[in-house]
């Protein structure tokens, strides 16, 4: 479990095809402290150390992930940097919402704007999740807690403050990018009570 607060900015350094993708990627964490098959939020996904080296970490990511994710909408190559987030621990801050780092599917920035001293995203989400995507929720973007502004058909709206934009990699987001999107773990829930799931 993660909470959407990214805690580090990674770098991919290598990736190889090898049946799965496996990559690796740079980090910033003390790789002493993280054990092989601890789990890291990468962009989203929650992703398996299965290497590790001094300030390096390896994953191996199936073709299923690639599939859901932007991972193999956009395609990780050398110098792609990550929103990064280690899994929870008990006593840990929930400071942002609960997030499991299976991500959904993608959704695509449409449109950006500055609005104050925040930039106004816009994003279209695919039409089987759109429904599960509430005014005044939460989402996970890139791995990164948000909350939804509005909601219009498959359209909805985050504001990005200029911290987030700093300690994430929003600040390199362009129109036309594919972003991994989570819904909020209530509302799959709810709506598999529901039926609707």
């Amino acid at each position: 479990m993660f909470t959407g607060i990214i805690t580090d900015i990674g770098n991919v350094s290598q990736v190889e095809m090898r049946g799965d993708m496996r990559a690796r990627i740079a980090c910033h964490y003390d790789m002493a402290g993280v054990d092989l098959g601890a789990s890291i939020a990468c962009d989203g996904v929650c992703l398996t150390v299965v290497e590790k080296g001094t300030d390096w970490f390896e994953v191996d990511i199936s073709a299923e992930t690639l599939s859901k994710t932007n991972i193999g909408a956009n395609g990780w190559a050398p110098g792609k940097r990550l929103n990064l987030e280690r899994a929870l621990r008990v006593g840990d801050e929930l400071g942002g919402h609960i997030v499991s780092g299976h991500v959904d599917g993608t959704a695509v920035i449409e449109e950006m704007h500055d609005e104050g001293g925040s930039t106004r995203v816009t994003f279209r989400a695919p039409e089987g999740l759109a429904r599960f995507i509430a005014e005044k929720g939460s989402v996970a973007l890139n791995g990164t807690s948000l909350t939804v502004n509005e909601v219009e058909g498959a359209r909805f709206g985050v504001n990005l403050i200029p911290h987030t934009q700093t300690v994430t990699t929003w600040g390199e987001a362009r129109v036309g990018d594919a972003v991994n999107l989570e819904i909020d773990t209530l509302a799959r829930y709810v709506a598999r009570l529901a039926g609707g799931l």
